[in-house]
């Protein structure tokens, strides 16, 4: 073969293996950058004259179902909890497939609710994807990855 074509072929590895790198470095960044808040959702209108009973503030649980290792594992949701494989969150899973800030779940007007921060593989609520945030109520099964959960009271 030519030199002139080993040359080639050699700064076209360079540039594929440099193009390899700069992916590799861009999602490490993605995933140890914080989440972005969620924005505010205004409340929805109350018809006058209507007295609503107002809405219990008893805790909420999840309760980890899967794996078996960690079945019966207990969080309560306060105002809100994160969860992932980092540090700094409030249920931290050891699952490959779970993101370092994988999802919350939080409180809002009395109503707990569910919602996925951009993780790769998603949160499902009994089975179906989370896209914004979503209400759960008790009995809902949350996965995060291979983690299965359920919201007791």
């Amino acid at each position: 073969m030519p030199e002139s074509v080993l040359t080639i072929l050699k700064f076209c590895f360079l540039a594929l293996l440099y193009l390899f790198l700069y992916r590799v470095v861009r999602v490490v960044m993605a995933e140890m950058r914080a989440p972005a808040p969620a924005p505010p959702q205004p409340a929805p209108p109350v018809a006058k004259n209507v007295e609503r009973a107002p809405r219990s503030r008893g805790s909420a649980h999840l309760r980890i179902l899967e794996p078996a290792a960690r079945r019966g594992e207990t969080y309560t949701v306060q105002d809100e909890l994160t969860v992932g494989r980092g540090g700094g969150c409030g249920v931290v899973l050891d699952d490959t497939f779970v993101s370092q800030v994988h999802a919350r779940v939080f409180r809002r007007d009395g109503d707990l609710f569910v919602e996925d921060l951009g993780s790769r593989n998603g949160t499902l609520v009994n089975g179906r994807p989370v896209g914004n945030a979503q209400r759960v109520r008790r009995g809902d099964k949350v996965q995060f990855g291979r983690t299965v959960a359920e919201v007791t009271r």
